[in-house]
């Protein structure tokens, strides 16, 4: 290979199994070529693991194929088609402004697809523009980038490109693509669609390749298609649980915004909560709550009970039965995911093994927290290193006495104050991308083209668990104001 092929070779290795499914689950279609594109920010060390070349991407060439003006070699762009529960409400949906170009084969042999969000219109933009914002692309790389360095499963992002060109929301604002990154993009919404509208053949055909790419193991079983089910059930408490212990709030669960693959994925409205408070809501659009932070696990459950609905004519023959098999596999959900939950929040507390009264340990914890405002995160982090006194919850004698509680538990334990302190610190962050400082971050990259800032909160983020001078004024709350922090899905 001469020098000159080794710069411009992106070191694409794409595989297009989705492409080769039925016609019917996707629609073949070009990303629309932008006019001025221009490298935004690359993530050096994800190309590095899906075995991409980071300065061949940073160059004409690269730019062109993170832009939609060039498709890389081998790939077969496509936009899915889906279905989904909105907000409750089910419709016909797909990618409006999403392209999935197929599936790089990392040197690792793990399949991820490659799709650019933000490609233009396709079939399924139900009169939309098929364009994104570069504001709300950069908001989606920061926090799934925040969200991998927080341990928590989640699509990621490779690169944004401005495309030099403007979108129309309520005022002008300069365009982007993303690059996302994913296990793969099968939703719930997905099962719903080909069970709605594509016969029990492509049902089965669609849940066969399902269980192909995420759960081979599986495929083996005399009820597959319920074993599929009952891990993507796992993976869904599993994930939601996660979400619970760091304060994280999705913002749009929709049935379409939940990957089987129990990846966090579609980063529109979501923030972090400050002030403990399970009724939070940051979405613009969710009025009545619907996806407040408190009501995830049970959307979770929800959503899942949609799924089971499009999977019923794999479980059996029988629609009666097959409702009692859908029926008690769901039954676990809730079990699992308080399983998950607790057992995270011990390990928050350090509390290690299983006492009866842990529960009401942590429910007087969070109740506290609630009544008194205290900060989600820093309340962990305080209990993680030296409680501080005359601040705030820490001042209160009601604290007082469940700190009494707590050390009485912790006193029977073998492992010294210490070692528990050590341990907690590898659970509870001492910094979350808060919500001022991603605003922050945007108005410098989107306002002034200054990408510092988003530099280095990315840097931070990257090692949530350092506890390191240098993170401390990233973990401070917001300043106090009277008007609610408020997130919008870029669409």
């Amino acid at each position: 290979m001469t020098e000159n092929k080794a710069m411009t070779d992106a070191g694409w290795k794409f595989d297009n199994s989705y492409a080769r499914l039925p016609q019917s689950f996707s629609t073949r279609v070009d990303p629309t070529p932008v006019r001025s594109p221009s490298l935004a920010v690359l993530n050096g060390p994800l190309a590095e693991a899906l075995g991409l070349n980071a300065e061949a991407l940073r160059g004409e060439e690269g730019i062109a194929a993170l832009a939609g003006n060039r498709a890389p070699s081998g790939a077969e762009p496509i936009a899915q088609a889906y279905a989904g529960h909105q907000f409750g409400h089910f419709t016909m949906l797909g990618d409006g402004r999403a392209i999935l170009l197929g599936e790089q084969i990392a040197p690792s042999g793990a399949r991820f697809d490659i799709q650019l969000k933000g490609s233009g219109r396709t079939p399924y933009s139900r009169g939309g523009d098929g364009r994104a914002a570069l504001g709300p692309m950069l908001r989606e790389y920061i926090i799934s980038e925040a969200m991998h360095g927080l341990g928590i499963p989640t699509t990621r992002s490779l690169a944004v490109v401005a495309t030099g060109e403007p979108v129309y929301r309520e005022t002008e604002l300069p365009g982007a693509i993303l690059t996302r990154v994913a296990a793969s993009h099968l939703r719930i919404g997905t099962f719903q669609y080909v069970s709605a509208w594509q016969g029990a053949e492509a049902l089965r055909t669609l849940a066969d390749y399902a269980l192909a790419r995420h759960d081979p193991d599986a495929a083996a079983e005399d009820d597959r298609y319920l074993a599929l089910f009952r891990r993507v059930i796992a993976r869904q408490a599993e994930l939601i649980a996660r979400w619970q212990l760091v304060g994280f709030v999705h913002g749009v669960m929709n049935t379409d915004n939940m990957s089987i693959a129990g990846e966090t994925i579609d980063y529109g409205p979501c923030a972090f909560l400050d002030v403990y408070d399970p009724a939070t809501v940051f979405s613009s659009i969710d009025a009545h709550g619907r996806y407040a932070y408190g009501n995830q696990p049970h959307i979770g459950g929800w959503n899942l009970a949609r799924l089971a609905e499009a999977m019923l004519p794999l479980f059996d023959p029988d629609e009666e039965r097959a409702i009692g098999l859908a029926e008690e596999a769901l039954s676990a959900y809730s079990e699992l995911y308080r399983g998950h939950w607790l057992s995270g929040m011990r390990a928050k507390l350090g509390l290690l093994g299983e006492e009866a009264d842990d529960e009401t340990l942590i429910a007087e914890l969070l109740e506290l927290m609630q009544r008194h405002r205290a900060d989600y995160t820093n309340t962990f982090v305080a209990l993680s290193s030296e409680v501080p006194a005359g601040i705030g919850l820490f001042s209160t004698t009601d604290f007082a006495r469940w700190q009494a509680s707590w050390e009485e538990r912790l006193a029977r334990q073998s492992a010294s104050r210490e070692d528990v302190r050590r341990a907690m610190r590898a659970r509870n962050p001492s910094v979350i991308p808060r919500n001022h400082r991603v605003e922050e971050a945007l108005r410098a990259a989107v306002e002034e083209d200054d990408y510092g800032v988003m530099h280095r909160l990315l840097g931070v983020l990257a090692v949530p668990y350092a506890y390191s001078p240098e993170q401390a004024e990233y973990a401070a709350p917001p300043p106090s104001s009277d008007r609610p922090y408020r997130t919008f899905c870029g669409t």
